[in-house]
């Protein structure tokens, strides 16, 4: 596994962490033992970031069932405070998690996503709190724009940025990577297989089951699915030239972005995991990444 730094003088982190979305319910039922299967899996092949949140349903209570046949100091636990960003909420957000994590310290604790409703002097400082009391090791946001972040930063060091970022969404390349690479914030992308458009696997026809958060989204539906079949398959070409799979690509190539420190994937089971280990240790060729770009306009 490689290892990057999270952020200006944050801690070695593997570049591939574990989005537990998934293994909370989010994107269909998992029975728990084969969620507490994946998280083991993960582990065992060098995927030893985790990222969970309030939101994530069932995921950390979950991660901490997990967790607790493992050496705690193995593992880097990432998770968010969801909803509601008032300053109490916050607090108790980080109680919750912390018992049901099983941990008496969260090593990244993120607020999940901007909200206008609280304001961000309040959130923030409750946040830095916590870090300064020793609940949590490193503060962090999730979905936040550049004005968001430079407000968050006149109240509290920023270690990490957690945005939606992939080959299919490309919005922070503008302004939001150059500003963290710039103020030393680590950027920790979720939903880099676009909710499973970039495995390759769903067509025209597919109809996901109720309870997947997929279920009834435009950018599933069959137009678009038809849209985006000949440049999935054009990509899965590609990968298979190096002997990779489509996944495997749309990972790597986040990493090609110095700014980025792990890429956040989401798994449903072991052999998903073992897949997710070969996005690193290898790169795209520049004419290879012409090739991507040409393919994606």
């Amino acid at each position: 596994m490689e290892y990057r730094q999270l952020g200006r003088d944050g801690p070695t982190i593997p570049v591939i962490g574990f989005g537990a979305w998934p293994i909370g319910g989010g994107m269909g039922a998992i029975p728990k033992a084969e969620a507490i299967a994946t998280i083991h899996a993960a582990i065992d092949n060098g995927i030893t970031l985790i990222d969970t949140a309030q939101a994530y349903r069932t995921s950390e209570a979950v991660i901490g069932e997990a967790l607790a046949s493992r050496d705690r100091d193995d593992v880097f636990i990432a998770s968010k405070v969801s909803g509601d960003y008032s300053r109490d909420h916050v607090v108790r957000a980080a109680e919750q998690s912390l018992r049901a994590l099983r941990t008496d310290v969260i090593d990244l604790y993120q607020v999940h996503s901007w909200n206008a409703e609280y304001p961000i002097e309040k959130t923030m400082t409750a946040m830095d709190a916590l870090r300064r009391e020793g609940k949590v090791r490193y503060v962090g946001v999730s979905n936040f724009n550049v004005d968001q972040m430079r407000q968050a930063l006149a109240i509290c060091p920023i270690q990490s940025l957690q945005p939606r970022y992939s080959l299919l969404d490309r919005h922070i390349e503008d302004d939001i990577l150059p500003f963290c690479e710039r103020e030393g914030i680590g950027i920790l992308p979720h939903s880099p297989l676009a909710k499973g458009l970039l495995t390759g696997k769903y067509r025209p026809g597919h109809r996901f089951p109720d309870g997947d958060e997929r279920a009834g989204r435009e950018v599933f539906d069959d137009e678009n699915l038809e849209r985006l079949a000949p440049k999935l398959d054009a990509l899965t070409a590609i990968a298979r030239a190096r002997g990779k799979s489509l996944v495997q690509l749309s990972v790597n190539a986040l990493l090609r972005q110095p700014a980025v420190a792990c890429v956040l994937v989401g798994g449903k089971n072991p052999s998903q995991v073992a897949e997710h280990v070969g996005a690193q240790g290898w790169g795209l060729k520049d004419e290879e990444w012409s090739e991507v770009e040409r393919i994606l306009k």
